[in-house]
């Protein structure tokens, strides 16, 4: 019976037969899926148009063998080694490596343990790379200019992707909790390999003739150089400058860039990155609603305030050109003039009264005993100078009535009811509140209110005209003499 290995013993054996074969090999080919941990190390892949080969160079191999000195050299060639060699290593250079093959158990791999690096210039892949960018750049396909930003609440987005691929479901999921909601067509695309670029190609032009779409969403989760190369050809290129619609990408991780990424929009740095640009979150909707509120509440305090002080203003000012007030102030006045006139008469009496009484005095003084002047002379004197006084006292009552009826006349011309009682009116307009002094300032349909002497007639414009026969033809006498 065939021996039966466990894995452990049948990787082990792998492993001895691997390593006591190549002890020592040279391989040629393009470095990718570089990655440098903390430990040190660095991984990384070497691959041609045929095949893959795992590497690992140790941290302790990076400046190769040392001699006494302390210098480091190449243990197969001799060379004194550039300590910047392994910092210097990127994802698509060529190099030759030395080194030995193994296994890795816990893997199950076989992978070379890289004792030297030599590097050999770039890669095909990127130098492919940058040649396409160089021609794109001279054709205006990276321009911002031309670059056009993405709606800022899409409803419609066109996703290219494979529908199958974590990618999607990334983007689905962030996008479910995001944006006030959207609708989302997928257009299955393989996003690797020779189908990719042309299936991309006509997935963008559909999506263009359609017309459905407010955005574009080109996405792919992480890869390799090689698969992430469909989106650095040139008809992946193109498509994206034609698309009508504007185009976000999100392929690959964030250190990855693309020929579509510089074409493209927007770019974003993943799948996940391209949902957080397309949709904002909710609750930043609900911070700017609470800060439209407290805006809205301030500016609606703020202009209250200024009716209010508007009302008071126009208050005031009403209360001083309202026709009761400047009828109370009329009376007040009057009312001092009466007094002041009452005071005058009062005094004038007062003192011609005093003189009256120094006059009899002197005449009692006169034609008493022992007296020089004869009594009829001064009997007449008395009565002369009697007459002159009451002459005087009725001019003055007679100057003090007429200006009493003066000012009564003025008061009376200043009454604003007055006219009314002779058979005019004040036309209010509803809608303003002010008095109508021009027929321009009414339109048809407007209400009015027509103030007559007793009473106050509510009535609706039917036709203003500025003419006075239009004027005239409008009045009607049996309300008070209004104007409609």
């Amino acid at each position: 019976m065939a021996h039966i290995f466990r894995v452990g013993e049948l990787t082990r054996a792998v492993k001895e037969v691997l390593e006591a074969e190549f002890p020592l090999v040279f391989v040629r080919g393009q470095v990718s899926n570089l990655s440098r941990p903390s430990s040190g190390h660095i991984y990384f892949t070497l691959k041609d148009p045929e095949a893959a080969l795992a590497a690992v160079w140790f941290r302790g191999a990076h400046g190769g063998a040392a001699t006494e000195a302390g210098e480091r050299y190449n243990p197969v060639t001799g060379e004194v080694l550039e300590p910047e060699a392994a910092a210097r290593l990127t994802d698509g250079m060529e190099v030759l490596c030395a080194g030995r093959l193994t296994v890795y158990p816990p893997r199950g791999v076989y992978q070379l343990v890289v004792e030297m690096v030599e590097e050999l210039g770039a890669g095909r892949l990127h130098q492919e790379f940058e040649a396409l960018k160089r021609e794109l750049a001279g054709l205006g396909y990276f321009d911002a200019s031309r670059k056009r930003p993405l709606p800022p609440h899409p409803g419609r987005v066109a996703v290219v992707t494979a529908a199958t691929s974590a990618a999607l479901r990334d983007f689905i999921r962030i996008g479910r909790e995001r944006g006030f909601g959207c609708q989302v067509r997928i257009h299955d695309t393989p996003v690797q390999g020779e189908a990719a670029p042309g299936r991309i190609a006509a997935a963008l032009a559909d999506i263009g003739r359609q017309g459905w779409a407010q955005a574009v969403a080109l996405i792919r989760g992480g890869g390799s150089i090689e698969d992430l190369w469909a989106f650095n050809t040139r008809a992946v290129a193109d498509a994206v400058f034609a698309c009508p619609v504007p185009v976000l990408t999100g392929v690959g991780h964030e250190v990855d860039t693309t020929i579509a990424d510089m074409v493209a929009d927007v770019r974003a740095a993943t799948p996940s990155h391209a949902a957080q640009t397309l949709w904002p979150e909710r609750r930043v909707y609900v911070q700017r609603v609470d800060d439209l509120e407290s805006a809205a509440v301030a500016a609606a305090g703020r202009l209250l305030a200024g009716l209010e002080a508007r009302l008071a203003h126009l208050s005031r000012g009403l209360s001083w050109l309202s026709p009761v007030q400047r009828l109370e102030r009329a009376a007040l006045a009057l009312s001092a003039l009466d007094g002041r006139l009452t005071r005058a008469g009062e005094a004038l009496a007062g003192d011609a009264g005093r003189r009256l009484e120094g006059l009899r005095d002197r005449l009692a003084r006169t034609v008493g005993p022992g007296g020089g002047l004869d009594a009829a002379f001064a009997r007449d004197r008395a009565a002369r100078l009697s007459q002159r006084l009451e002459a005087a006292m009725g001019r003055i009552v007679l100057e003090r009535e007429r200006a009493l009826r003066e000012a009564e006349l003025r008061l009376a011309g200043l009454d604003p009811m007055a006219p009314l009682a002779r058979g005019y009116s004040l036309t209010t307009l509803v809608r303003t509140g002010r008095f109508l002094r021009r027929a321009r300032d009414a339109a048809k349909g407007d209400k009015i209110a027509v103030m007559v002497y007793e009473g106050t007639i509510r009535a609706e414009v039917t036709e203003a005209a500025e003419d006075a026969a239009s004027v005239t033809s409008a009045r009607e006498p049996e309300h008070g003499g209004g104007r409609r």
